[in-house]
């Protein structure tokens, strides 16, 4: 009896002490301060320096966009590793809607979403990249933001996955190289 009173009156007395954890004497961001003379909590970056974690802000790798305009380039090379890294993550953000070969013909149009427009029209063709990149960022038509799920270097790498999906859809015998077309020929004429 004494031992259950004992830890009962260690319980009152514990939920009555209260620490106030959630007011800690600490400034909250942009918090005014007396501290400095400026009147600011935070100090400001040290010119030319990025902070650990952070990227210097590039608004042709960050927005797709070069001059407020949306970038006619890329902001890196198109590697091959670039290209199976686009083609991974296009097979899982984007093949349920736009399908494997960019026709707009995916599951989810087959389940009644809008069909997209196919990657291989003409209008698509001659999009800069920065304008697919734009697209995945911010959203376009019933396409959502995937910005929080799909980091830059991720979405570019998408558009270099669906500028080489363009190009397989719409290639000439004049976009291949020399050695394969006289390959690709005499295949051509031994299948006749």
């Amino acid at each position: 009896m004494k031992r259950t009173l004992r830890a009962t009156l260690l319980t009152l007395l514990a939920c009555a002490c209260r620490q106030d954890m959630h007011d800690q004497p600490r400034f909250e961001p942009l918090e005014a301060s007396t501290l400095f003379e400026d009147g600011r909590s935070s100090r400001p970056r040290v010119p030319g320096t990025v902070a650990r974690g952070e990227r210097e802000w590039d608004a042709h790798f960050q927005q797709g966009l070069v001059n407020g305009e949306p970038a006619q380039t890329f902001p890196g090379a198109v590697t091959r590793e670039t290209l199976l890294h686009g083609r991974e993550r296009y097979e899982i953000f984007c093949t349920p809607c736009h399908d494997r070969a960019g026709t707009g013909l995916g599951i989810a149009v087959a389940r009644g979403l809008k069909q997209p427009p196919s990657f291989h029209v003409e209008r698509l063709r001659s999009a800069p990249p920065g304008y697919f990149f734009d697209v995945i960022t911010r959203g376009f038509g019933n396409m959502v933001d995937l910005s929080d799920r799909i980091p830059p270097a991720d979405r570019w790498a998408i558009v270099a996955y669906v500028r080489a999906l363009q190009r397989s859809q719409n290639a000439t015998l004049g976009d291949v190289p020399e050695a394969e077309r006289a390959r690709l020929e005499k295949e051509k004429e031994a299948g006749r």
